[in-house]
């Protein structure tokens, strides 16, 4: 059966099992934002991952989810903008849980339309990518020690060289 039935309307059906489909995703936040960036719909990887409960969040806005330095710079604004005007925003940065601890996320904003065309809200996932991100750290530190291992090496073998 299709998403949307012969009318163009979500069949209750599909409709139930989409929301099935979200409400099992627990590895990722999946919530809408209105227009306006305030939260209005929130599945339970968001709780997971967030820490907030929906009676919490749904009505707050998404801004909460940044850091003070990244509110201060309109960060949140910018990237519904960038929705908008793109069709989409994807972007790597800080977030912030409820608790205040901070997580390195993969954020996508997608821009929901009505049949006018309209914004009507926005469709946001976030996935928790810290612990990929301190392994590419990881990574690059002993790449950059490696390398400075083998220039010595090679500085040393020079120096024996020439003595």
């Amino acid at each position: 059966m299709n998403y949307l039935g012969e009318t163009g309307q979500v069949d209750q059906d599909d409709g139930d099992r989409f929301r099935l489909l979200i409400e099992s995703i627990t590895d990722c936040a999946i919530y809408m934002l209105d227009p306006h960036g305030r939260v209005t719909s929130w599945n339970p990887g968001a709780k997971r991952l967030k820490g907030y409960r929906p009676d919490e969040i749904i009505g707050q806005h998404f801004s909460r989810f940044y850091t003070d330095e990244d509110q201060a710079l309109g960060l949140p604004a910018k990237a519904l903008k960038s929705a908008v005007d793109e069709g989409r925003f994807e972007n790597e940065g800080w977030r912030v849980r409820k608790d205040g601890s901070r997580f390195w996320a993969l954020v996508l904003i997608d821009p929901i339309r009505n049949s006018a065309n309209k914004i009507v809200g926005f469709a946001k996932i976030t996935r928790d990518i810290t612990e990929r991100r301190n392994a590419q750290l990881a990574l690059d530190e002993a790449r950059q020690e490696l390398f400075q291992s083998q220039k010595l090496d090679a500085i040393g073998q020079l120096t024996g060289g020439v003595a």
